[in-house]
């Protein structure tokens, strides 16, 4: 037996991180990385609780606790490249304002009252000013406090070890007669409806099985 967990889940603030509360609604387009190295890229959308979206229930079947989560906010743009050639074109033009051009204006207006950004004129940003910058924005570090837990998650993770089982019949190897089908094994699908194919899929298996075995 696998130990369960809620996955597929949103996840939530460490009380240091909660004055992103007041982003509620902002969502972006991000790639976001685990520990493990696994990575997804699609949306994330802050919450009053936390974060959530395609992007962020995803990682969630990768994430441990206490383990950080590395976020890109802008995975198809080279940031510094971006900005390198405004501080050429427009050295008179803000922080903010170039930078509200490719990321939500909420957020760059709280990582500034939270000190994480400064508008100075573009003319003004040294190439490590610049440097720093990229790394806030391409590598988001968040450490999650945890999920919302089953309130909210899409599946479960974990449950029945697929090593105890046939994965022909769904049929328990130790005890004759006895089967697991779905979601009570410890098989976590993506997003986009796997999780119901191998509910199915495995219910389909079982029944096959338990119909041969009953026609001898």
């Amino acid at each position: 037996m696998i130990a369960p967990r809620a996955s597929l889940v949103p996840f939530t603030w460490r009380e240091k991180d909660k004055f992103y509360t007041a982003l509620s609604g902002v969502a972006l387009p991000v790639s976001v990385k685990a520990k493990c190295g696994q990575i997804f890229s699609n949306n994330l959308l802050f919450t009053h609780r936390g974060i959530s979206g395609p992007a962020i229930l995803q990682i969630s079947n990768y994430w441990q606790p206490n383990e950080a989560l590395e976020i890109d906010c802008l995975p198809n743009m080279n940031m510094l490249e971006f900005m390198q050639n405004l501080r050429t074109t427009s050295p008179k033009l803000r922080l903010k304002t170039a930078l509200s051009r490719i990321l939500p204006s909420r957020l760059l207006e709280l990582w500034m009252e939270q000190g994480l950004l400064q508008d100075d004129a573009l003319a003004q940003l040294s190439n490590a000013q610049l440097a720093a910058l990229d790394l806030q924005i391409h590598h988001w570090q968040i450490t999650p406090n945890g999920t919302e837990g089953y309130r909210t998650a899409e599946v479960t993770m974990g449950g029945v070890d697929t090593q105890e089982i046939s994965s022909k019949t769904m049929e328990a190897q130790r005890v004759s007669g006895l089967y697991f089908i779905g979601e009570v094994l410890d098989v976590t699908g993506w997003l986009g409806g796997y999780n119901f194919q191998w509910a199915w899929s495995s219910a389909y298996a079982c029944a096959q099985a338990i119909c041969a075995k009953l026609e001898g």
